[in-house]
């Protein structure tokens, strides 16, 4: 009893935290509402220094919250990219803000018209917990480089991660300026009912809903970046070595743990067995041991090992054949880390084909011709991503123009998120809205469209009374 009613107490004092750092930056944004390009690269520079000053530390703090999270991982998928955007944004920043000029209808003259990139004013960003570092600074850096001020709530799940970050970028930023908010579930609902001016959620789909049903309220614009059930196509006649090398990297960093893996793979029958063999080579090469290897990330809480292992269960008594790639044979029952698992004979009824995975096992689902494997992708929801293995330059048009999804590899898999010049976002199920990149900078700026008349008004011969002579000339030559 004492302690729900600490742990309430504690909720609600987050709560009311957020509610004042909220009116901070309200106030703040009113007072200066448009920021010059300079002091944005000054931001991003400062922030790009936090981090490296701090990476090492950083990297400890996630690998404290997910038990064992591979220090090169961490490296490559969070400090890498984060640093990179920070690059990207500060060497563009003073071309997006240039305000675009516009072409004045002839019955308008004498004007000008252009469209200004103004600030949207307190953006809010909800972290998830699978990339807890990236997946905060990549909307970071948008919000700054589009001169906004940023609330950022960190996932429950993260915890160590979500304090160092605070106190990382209270060096950096006064708390009128970028912010975090940590909490549990109830400050995550509190935080999505903010009016916000633009909210930015990454996570899973089913909670996606409910951060819009909040946003909607207060007509919130939101960008989702949601998940899914992103496939990997291979192709009659790519070779399975090559497809297997970039499949077995992209599914098996961070665990599957990410939004953006493979979910499952669509193979050619006859070639399934020839897939298995090409996966369990790859992955016993650069897995060769589980337990103590430190390239190796675990499952991040036992909640979400249990998840994956009641998946296993469930399709396992539904007849699916399960492959776990452990090639030591280690005993890893005392631990969470789940080795990467093959599954086939799969059925539409097993959890694991319904859900989306988030997690190190691999689904593969034989085809017959490449109009069924289209079909088995259209006749479910749109992926974040979708990943096609083969060489032929028609067949990777074809799908290409034929499939839906967030975004797309050809012949590699995850490696276009790292790509700043391109807009980054799902469709659908998996998401709306874009962030990355110049996209970005247009989600989280208002494009206001200003037409300018200066002293002379060539308008007052439209003006009532009506029936000029002048304005039936104006009809006639404009009303055709």
């Amino acid at each position: 009893m004492v302690a729900d009613i600490a742990y309430m107490q504690d909720q609600q004092h987050s709560i009311n935290r957020m509610h004042d750092l909220f009116a901070l930056q309200r106030a703040a944004f009113r007072a200066a509402p448009m920021p010059d390009a300079e002091s944005r690269i000054r931001q991003l520079g400062e922030l790009k220094a936090a981090i490296l000053k701090h990476q090492d530390a950083l990297i400890a703090a996630i690998n404290a919250d997910f038990g064992r999270r591979s220090a090169d991982e961490t490296k490559l998928a969070e400090i890498l990219p984060s640093l990179e955007g920070i690059k990207y944004a500060s060497k563009h920043i003073r071309r997006w803000m240039k305000p675009s000029k516009r072409k004045v209808g002839m019955a308008f003259q004498p004007g000008k018209a252009q469209v200004v990139y103004q600030p949207l004013g307190v953006v809010g960003i909800i972290v998830p917990w699978n990339y807890p570092l990236f997946l905060a600074i990549g909307p970071l850096v948008t919000a700054l480089a589009a001169g906004n001020r940023a609330l950022i709530k960190m996932s429950e799940s993260t915890p160590e991660t979500a304090d160092l970050l605070g106190r990382v970028l209270a060096e950096v930023f006064n708390e009128d300026q970028v912010a975090v908010i940590t909490g549990e579930a109830e400050v995550g609902v509190a935080f999505s009912q903010l009016a916000f001016d633009h909210l930015l959620f990454t996570g899973a789909t089913s909670i996606g809903r409910h951060v819009m049903r909040a946003a909607a309220d207060n007509l919130t614009p939101v960008t989702l970046e949601l998940g899914g059930k992103s496939p990997a196509i291979i192709s009659a006649d790519v070779p399975l070595a090559d497809a297997a090398e970039r499949i077995a990297f992209g599914k098996a960093m961070n665990a599957g743990q990410t939004c953006v893996a493979p979910d499952y793979i669509l193979c050619p029958r006859a070639r399934v067995d020839g897939l298995v063999e090409a996966l369990s080579n790859q992955l016993s090469k650069m897995y060769p041991t589980l337990r103590d290897n430190p390239d190796y990330t675990q499952v991040v809480n036992p909640r979400q090992y249990l998840r994956l292992q009641g998946y296993l269960q469930d399709a396992e008594e539904k007849g699916a054949r399960l492959l776990p790639i452990n090639p030591a044979n280690e005993d890893l029952s005392d631990s969470r880390i789940l080795p990467p698992t093959l599954v086939l004979n799969t059925t539409d009824d097993m959890k694991l084909m319904q859900d989306e995975i988030f997690g190190p096992l691999l689904p593969i689902v034989p085809y017959d011709d490449l109009n069924a494997a289209l079909d088995y992708i259209a006749d479910r929801p749109r992926p974040l991503a979708l990943y096609y293995f083969g060489y032929d330059k028609a067949e990777q048009q074809r799908m290409m123009e034929q499939t839906h999804a967030g975004g797309m590899c050809i012949n590699d898999t995850i490696f276009h998120v790292a790509q700043d010049d391109m807009p980054f976002g799902g469709i659908g199920p998996s998401g709306m809205g874009h962030y990355h990149g110049h996209e970005g900078f247009l989600t989280l700026s208002k494009a206001k469209s200003v037409y300018i008349k200066q002293r002379f008004n060539g308008s007052r011969p439209i003006y009532p009374p009506y029936g000029s002579k002048l304005q039936q000339m104006v009809y006639k030559l404009f009303l055709r």
